[in-house]
């Protein structure tokens, strides 16, 4: 089987979507440290596998094509909307961008974004006022700006998922997670008893569920 024309080689398309993503996460992220460098710059990573996969060449699809042929041998699995390999491998047949899977990408995007988003003015605040950020999404997580960008990562894993960023997802999670001990060692010894109290109340990375249910309206 060939990749239809319109289907992939499209960089230019690549060069745009990986663009407008990374700025758009710029724009909320805002990194001012080499940490914070460091981290953004392995999510852009991320950024340019998954739509280099999406709109360029089909890497995974090609490598993984004598076993999903034989898996489900009615589908063109070259054809552009067979890169949803969830729902083509749940046996969705309407147009994948209505399937469950991929509403549930959206939302898990979506989330990230917006956690990433308002993490930043509630750090960014407490940053120039020289105090602790407690507040917003602090209240309920100690690392909120890195748990929205496992968020969004997941989100395009779901949506479309490639072994490249398959493999990248741990890698960078663990990246995330040293960045955070490694923020935490700084804050504690910057605000002492007061960061170590708040590390006590309240967990790094996956809120309290009762914490969210006893939020005030």
């Amino acid at each position: 089987m060939n990749a239809a024309p319109q289907a992939y080689g499209l960089w230019l398309l690549v060069a745009v979507n990986t663009a407008v993503f990374i700025l758009f996460a710029f724009s909320f992220f805002r990194p001012r440290t080499g940490r914070d460098w460091r981290s953004f710059g392995a999510f852009s990573a991320f950024l340019v596998a998954l739509f280099a996969e999406m709109y360029g060449f089909p890497l995974t699809l090609y490598l993984l094509s004598g076993w999903l042929q034989s898996r489900q041998p009615g589908i063109d699995w070259f054809a552009h909307e067979s890169g949803h390999l969830v729902e083509m491998l749940f046996g969705w047949t309407a147009n994948p961008h209505f399937g469950p899977f991929h509403f549930l990408s959206l939302a898990l995007i979506g989330a990230g974004f917006w956690l990433i988003a308002a993490a930043w003015r509630v750090l960014y605040a407490a940053q120039r006022a020289g105090r602790l950020a407690v507040g917003g999404p602090y209240a309920h997580l100690r690392h909120p700006q890195y748990a929205g960008f496992v968020l969004v990562m997941l989100g395009f894993l779901v949506q479309w998922p490639t072994l490249l960023t398959v493999l990248m997802f741990p890698v960078l999670v663990v990246m995330y997670v040293r960045l955070a001990r490694s923020e935490e060692r700084e804050a504690e010894a910057r605000f002492g008893a007061a960061y170590a109290d708040y590390a006590r109340r309240v967990p790094a990375f996956l809120p309290r569920l009762a914490g969210l249910a006893n939020r005030p309206g």
